[in-house]
């Protein structure tokens, strides 16, 4: 008999229980009806086979299939019924890998001829015939040799490679579902039958074995899989959704910009998308201004030996685009990097003449253009790029300031986000990578800081912010907030950033002069909003579908003529809508005011203003609001004083708001 253990339960009793008792077995102690629903335990935090003995002591939960954590193996499990399904139709294809992704799985093979999305209706019918035989999960623990032995002699090279890959200290896990079995860490669920039928095949791509393109190219299908029909059926439509919000698409109907092949992961911005991104930065730049930044800008190019001493050369030196130059004076051959960050150069800045105390804290922001190198497989339109511009900002200021900094900008990335629709958001405490710089001592400390700040937003917000802690994702020089926004379709995006940074300064010989005399060192606070800007506006353009309000529309406003009797009265219109600062454009073009409409509509122009002889000689306007069929006749001067109140910005309107109380 093994010894005993004390086991805690999620309701705080403590029970004692042998050492050799399973998952299982816990669930049926509890009740029957837990047992039949369990597919999983919990034995502090780490997710478990129900067969496996609890040994040793600690919190344990029952895991039920509608426990959110179930959902990676209702997707780990589909991903092996997979690989079953395929081999059983082909026999001859090699399994490779078979992870659990974002929203779904995918699995690896190697075959001959590769799939096509025409084999998913078979490949589905036999999961869904191996689902229902509802054969249970079983583990075995083989040893090198074996384990070796068998894949070989069943023509799975990979396999073999995979096992010689995994390190002599671990067990070699595999599990049978029936007669077929794979390699696998684990867990998985009681039986097949436990995956549901809420799944579905996506999509098929090629992909090199082990990620290098000198081996040979498999064939990855992709799948999704969900607890029940109706969350497949959400994420679908979700899908569906996103793929009309396309911001590539939209960018190219709203003739915003562009890219090719010429300048891979960099923007051709048109003249109405670069609006839009001057939009974006004339917001910044007014939210900033009013708490008391300084907008200064870095040298684009700049000695490797800045970016050792940063740490930066040491860690992203493959990720930085070096710029040597060979000529005949020596100092030609020096090697530089364009800057992928701009935290460096704020540091030469701060340094700059002497500081004292009492300037803290100094607040530099920049609008900066960085470069990165991203694969080009990488590349996703505005989403991922090698050149883009941060709203960056660093904050040099006492440890005393600290937290109450941090609050300010928790503030400022708020009213940010709500001034652009989004109000569901998640700020995630990350902590100490296991790769970092700086002392045990100071991450402490800086992580006490930060973790007091987290409860503070959480509290002020009463409950309406979502925060959570996220283990060994910070940067790795400091503890950072990283903001998660969902979108009008429930999309999440990490866009803002509060970094604590107590190496740079350091490493840099930063300082300022205590109200004692002496030297002391700053604390340095990295701090982005939009993150990048590029970016933030691919998500804008998705989240809004193009329909963006009127006050960050590029074009606000188009003038349609009837007849061309009208032509100088929608000309004069649209000066008096340019003189009340909005952004407008006649269309006098000899075409019928339907297609006008059509085809300002599709560029998403939020309004629309038609004009004929009647309006020419009323004086009025006859507005078409982009999305809805309804029109309204309105007088012009109505009108203009309507749209110049809407297109005020948020924080304008709010500005002008505290000056009349």
């Amino acid at each position: 008999m093994a010894h005993p253990v004390s086991l805690k339960f999620p309701d705080g009793s403590v029970r004692s229980y042998d050492a050799a008792t399973t998952g299982a077995q816990l669930a049926e102690s509890i009740s029957k009806s837990l047992a039949k629903k369990a597919v999983a335990y919990a034995h502090e935090g780490v997710l478990r086979d129900l067969a496996d003995p609890v040994g040793r002591d600690g919190g344990i939960e029952i895991i039920t299939r509608d426990d959110p954590r179930a959902l990676e193996l209702i997707r780990h499990d589909a991903a092996h019924v997979l690989a079953e399904a395929v081999q059983e139709l082909w026999p001859g294809t090699q399994v490779t890998i078979g992870p659990v992704i974002e929203n779904g799985f995918y699995y690896d093979f190697a075959r001959n001829e590769p799939f096509t999305p025409e084999d998913f209706p078979a490949i589905e019918k036999k999961m869904r015939e191996i689902i229902a035989r509802n054969r249970p999960f079983a583990k075995e623990v083989w040893d090198r040799d074996r384990a070796k032995r068998v894949f070989r002699d069943k023509g799975e090279a990979y396999k073999v490679e995979l096992i010689d890959a995994i390190p002599d200290d671990q067990d070699l896990k595999i599990y049978s579902q029936g007669e077929w079995f794979d390699l696998c860490r684990g867990p998985h669920m009681a039986s097949t039958g436990q995956i549901g039928q809420a799944f579905k095949l996506m999509k098929v791509a090629g992909a090199y074995w082990r990620g290098d393109s000198s081996k040979p190219m498999l064939t990855r299908i992709y799948g999704t899989a969900w607890a029940d029909q109706a969350q497949l059926d959400a994420y679908l439509h979700m899908l569906e959704e996103a793929e009309k919000r396309d911001h590539r698409r939209l960018g190219r109907e709203m003739d915003l910009f562009h890219f090719q092949e010429e300048g891979p992961g960099v923007v051709f911005w048109h003249a109405k998308g670069w609006k839009m991104f001057q939009n974006l930065v004339s917001y910044m730049r007014r939210r900033l201004g009013d708490l008391g930044y300084q907008e200064v800008n870095a040298p684009q190019v700049l000695d490797k030996s800045l970016w050792e001493t940063s740490g930066h050369w040491g860690w992203y030196r493959d990720a930085m685009f070096k710029v040597t130059v060979a000529g005949d004076d020596t100092d030609d051959d020096r090697v530089f990097a364009l800057k992928p960050m701009n935290c460096p150069g704020h540091v030469q800045i701060f340094k700059h003449g002497l500081k004292s105390y009492r300037d803290l804290p100094v607040k530099l922001a920049e609008f900066g253009n960085v470069h990165r190198y991203e694969p080009s497989g990488a590349l996703h339109g505005l989403m991922r790029v090698r050149g883009f511009t941060q709203d960056d900002a660093h904050i040099f200021c006492t440890e005393e300031q600290l937290a109450a900094e941090c609050l300010k900008i928790n503030e400022l990335i708020l009213t940010t986000y709500a001034d652009f629709g989004f109000t569901d958001i998640h700020v995630k405490l990350s902590t100490r990578p296991e790769k970092r710089v700086g002392s045990d001592e100071a991450w402490d400390h800086a992580e006490e800081i930060m973790s007091g700040v987290l409860a503070t937003i959480e509290r002020q917000s009463g409950g309406e912010i979502r925060t959570s802690i996220n283990p060994g994702e910070g940067a790795f020089y400091g503890p950072k907030f990283e903001y998660v926004l969902k979108d009008a379709i429930g999309r999440d995006w990490q866009c803002g950033t509060t970094q604590v940074d107590f190496n740079l300064p350091e490493r840099f010989g930063a300082f300022y002069i205590g109200s004692d005399s002496e030297k002391k060192q700053p604390v340095m606070i990295h701090r982005a909003i939009c993150g990048s800007m590029e970016r933030f506006l691919g998500i804008l353009i998705e989240n809004y579908s193009g329909h963006f309000p009127l006050w960050f529309a590029p074009l606000q406003v188009v003038v349609a003529t009837i007849t061309s009797d009208a032509d100088s009265y929608a000309t004069s219109v649209v000066d008096k809508l340019r003189a009340a600062g909005l952004s407008a454009e006649a269309d006098l073009r000899n075409e019928k005011i339907n297609y006008k409409v059509r085809e300002h509509s599709l560029a998403k122009v939020p309004v629309i203003l038609v004009c004929g002889r009647r309006e020419a000689e009323e004086g009025t306007v006859n507005v078409r609001r982009l999305g809805s069929r309804d029109q309204e006749s309105m007088t012009l001067d109505a009108a203009l004083a309507a749209f110049a109140e809407e297109a005020q910005a948020p924080d304008v309107r709010r500005r002008r708001a505290a000056r009349s109380v």
